[in-house]
């Protein structure tokens, strides 16, 4: 079975949206759409879809409000949004970026320009995807190495103190104070590694905002560059 890629369209304009959701039908893209910043809101978090086609000028709440909303959530944050306008000035630009947007498409716009962002969009947006999925796996890969060597010594002192109590029993004449010392190695070791499992159930998914930041970054850089 096809994939089809779902894309939300935004806008207070019916006439827009036909023109959008019949465009992009038609390149096998499951379209649902929305006429207002709130019900765009609702959808994607419901839908979620795999890119947000959003509509800047639009009364009660404007393109910009909405995609802050969006990429402040956690639900809805990795879904790129492409802002839809007329507007053409830096300042306009800029103030999209900053509200989180992954790209501008200019009004009026072509079949093979609104086609080649929106497909730069959702590669992105794998890419974005599969270095989450390989971090976690590089991740939990050097969590696993660390446990090892962290728990490696203690069970071998554990098994030295174990042997040790052993000889010690078999003795005709208990040395206490030896025992002793041997179970308090036992219970140092143990307290290491209760340690340790504890780091490890504190793990649950790797720490990669920074890095996701910095590759969202030089992405507007450049296409803020591009555009103006």
């Amino acid at each position: 079975m096809i994939d089809r890629k779902k894309i939300l369209i935004v806008d207070d304009h019916q006439d827009n949206i036909f023109v959008l959701e019949n465009r992009l039908d038609l390149e096998g893209f499951k379209v649902i759409t929305a006429l207002d910043g709130e019900s765009c809101i609702s959808l994607a978090k419901e839908c979620k879809p795999s890119l947000i086609l959003l509509d800047v000028m639009m009364p009660n709440m404007s393109g910009y409000e909405v995609c802050k909303v969006l990429t402040n959530d956690e639900v809805t944050k990795e879904i790129p949004i492409i802002l839809l306008t007329a507007l053409t000035n830096p300042e306009e630009t800029a103030k999209g970026f900053e509200a989180g947007a992954f790209d501008f498409i200019k009004k009026p716009f072509s079949r093979v320009e609104l086609l080649a962002r929106i497909k730069s969009a959702l590669r992105f947006s794998e890419t974005n995807k599969l270095l989450l999925n390989l971090e976690k796996i590089n991740t939990f890969s050097a969590t696993i190495k660390k446990t090892n060597h962290e728990v490696k010594q203690p069970l071998t002192l554990i098994s030295l103190a174990a042997t040790a109590i052993k000889r010690e029993i078999e003795n005709d004449e208990l040395d206490k104070d030896s025992i002793k010392k041997r179970v308090k190695y036992i219970e140092d070791s143990v307290t290491e590694i209760t340690k340790t499992l504890e780091f490890m159930k504190s793990i649950q998914s790797p720490d990669v905002k920074e890095y996701l930041e910095n590759l969202n970054l030089n992405y507007f850089v450049e296409t803020s560059e591009r555009l103006t």
